[in-house]
C-alpha cells in the first residue's frame, strides 16, 4: 500500500507536480493525492493492481484498490473515479462517472509484471521430438489452411496435467507466440492423436491470425470440422477435459 500523506504532510508539497518518470502505482497515487481523494473520502492509501476484471474496490480498511493504468488518464478520469466513490451522490451522476473512467483504456497503459515461469529442463529426444512437430505444423498447414500459416515454435510441459495443448499469444498483439503441449500426452497417446491435438491448436492459431476471437464458439467448430477434428474432443489424461 502507498500512504496518502496528512493534512500536515499537505503543506510540505502537495502540491508538487508528480514526476512522470515515478512507477506508476507511486504516479497514481501523488495524482490522486493532488486531487484530495484523501481528505474528500478519508481514504488512507492506494494498492494498485493489474488486474483484468475489477477496475476499482474500496474497502472498510480505508484502502483505495484501483489499476494502475489509471496512471496515465487525464484528471477528468480520475475526478470520475472520486465522484463514483462519494457518498450521496446521486445514482445518475455515480453511473455518469462510472461510465467515463470505465471508458479509459487502462491497459493500453499498463504494463502487466512478467510472467515467472519456472523453466523445465530438457530431456533426451526433445530435439527430435519437436523436429517433428514442426514437420507436423507444416504438413497440417499446407494440406488443411493451405500454407497461409505462420510457423510456430513448439513447447514440451510436463507441468500440463489435463489439458493436452495449449497456443500461447503474445498479449500486446494478439500474433501466437507457440503452441505447448502435454509430455503426457505424446506418451500417452499415438501420433495420430498428437495430431489431432496440433489441428486443434492451429485453429485456434488460424482464429488468432484471422483477427477472430480465440474461443470454442460456433467458429471454431465449423472450422474444427472441416479440418476434420471433433471440436469438442476429449482425453484422458489421469483426469477428464475437453481438449
Amino acid at each position: 500500500m502507498i500512504p496518502f500523506r496528512s493534512a500536515a504532510e499537505d503543506a510540505g508539497g502537495a502540491g508538487e507536480t508528480p514526476r512522470l518518470s515515478m512507477p506508476a502505482p507511486e504516479l497514481l497515487a501523488r495524482r490522486l493525492e493532488r486531487l484530495g481523494v484523501h481528505r474528500i473520502l478519508g481514504i488512507r492509501g492506494l494498492m494498485a493492481h493489474h488486474n483484468r476484471t475489477v477496475m476499482l474496490s474500496y474497502g472498510p480498511r480505508g484502502v483505495l484498490r484501483l489499476h494502475a493504468g489509471f496512471s496515465q488518464a487525464p484528471d477528468r478520469v480520475l475526478e470520475a473515479i472520486i465522484r463514483f466513490l462519494m457518498p450521496r451522490v446521486p445514482k445518475a451522476e455515480r453511473l455518469e462517472a462510472e461510465k467515463e473512467f470505465l471508458a479509459f483504456p487502462v491497459f493500453e497503459h499498463s504494463e502487466l509484471p512478467p510472467r515467472r515461469r519456472v523453466s523445465e529442463h530438457p530431456q533426451p529426444g526433445d530435439v527430435a521430438l519437436l523436429h517433428r512437430l514442426e514437420e507436423m505444423h507444416r504438413r497440417l498447414n499446407a494440406e488443411y489452411f493451405g500454407g497461409l500459416l505462420g510457423p510456430i515454435r513448439f513447447r514440451l510441459s510436463g507441468r500440463m496435467r489435463t489439458r493436452l495443448g495449449e497456443l500461447t499469444v503474445d498479449r500486446k498483439s494478439g500474433a501466437p507466440t507457440e503452441i505447448a503441449l502435454s509430455r503426457r500426452h505424446l506418451r500417452a497417446h499415438g501420433w495420430n492423436e498428437v495430431a489431432h491435438t496440433v489441428l486443434h491448436e492451429m485453429v485456434h492459431q488460424w482464429q488468432a491470425e484471422t483477427g477472430l476471437e480465440i474461443d470454442h464458439g460456433p467458429g471454431f467448430r465449423q472450422k474444427a470440422r472441416a479440418v476434420g477434428i471433433v471440436p469438442s474432443a476429449v482425453r484422458d489424461l489421469g483426469r477428464r477435459k475437453a481438449g
